[in-house]
């Protein structure tokens, strides 16, 4: 994959501006997209949900796992394997991995039907309404691969961070809509 310098410049300013929100504001930030996320949720009636497991910079959405854990709804979360990642059933113990990220112990128990929504966290936007991620490819593969079986995809962040160029390549993930704070 190569990476253009603008694209670059405009992630690590980017990751800046979401550095700089999530020392302000950020819980009432994540409580009110997480809302709207469930908001959304339920309207979709989704009940195979992929999410992720926030680091400090990405929207918190812990408590929204604890509520739709209790209300029966199966979560799938990444686990990286190489460049790219597979879905794995949430379960408790998680255990901090590379790049400070949480993922439950390995699980051979694969997901039986389609992803009715995918939340995904981006670093930014740009006019072509695709995602700005780390820089690691890895949603890029697993969508690739994955996109058939994914009904809806959501884009997170606490900040919108927008580009007004064309950044991004045609592999970059799109979404169906955008929650920030």
């Amino acid at each position: 994959m190569r990476q253009t310098i603008e694209k670059r410049a405009f992630r690590a300013s980017c990751l800046e501006k979401l550095r700089k929100a999530s020392q302000r504001g950020a819980y009432s930030k994540d409580k009110s997209i997480v809302q709207r996320l469930y908001s959304e949720i339920v309207a979709f009636d989704a009940q195979n949900i992929m999410l992720y497991l926030p680091l400090g910079t990405e929207v918190n959405l812990y408590p929204l796992i604890k509520q739709l854990r209790k209300e029966g709804r199966k979560l799938y979360v990444p686990f990286m394997e190489g460049k790219s990642f597979r879905l794995v059933k949430y379960r408790l113990p998680l255990e901090k991995k590379k790049f400070g990220i949480k993922e439950p112990k390995d699980s051979k128990q694969y997901r039986q039907k389609a992803i009715d929504m995918a939340i995904v966290p981006i670093v930014g936007l740009d006019v072509t309404q695709r995602r700005v991620g780390f820089g690691k490819g890895m949603y890029d593969r697993f969508f690739e691969k994955e996109n058939k079986n994914i009904k809806r995809t959501v884009f997170l962040a606490r900040e919108l961070c927008y580009s007004k160029e064309i950044i991004t390549d045609d592999f970059d993930v799109t979404a169906d809509m955008i929650i920030t704070g």
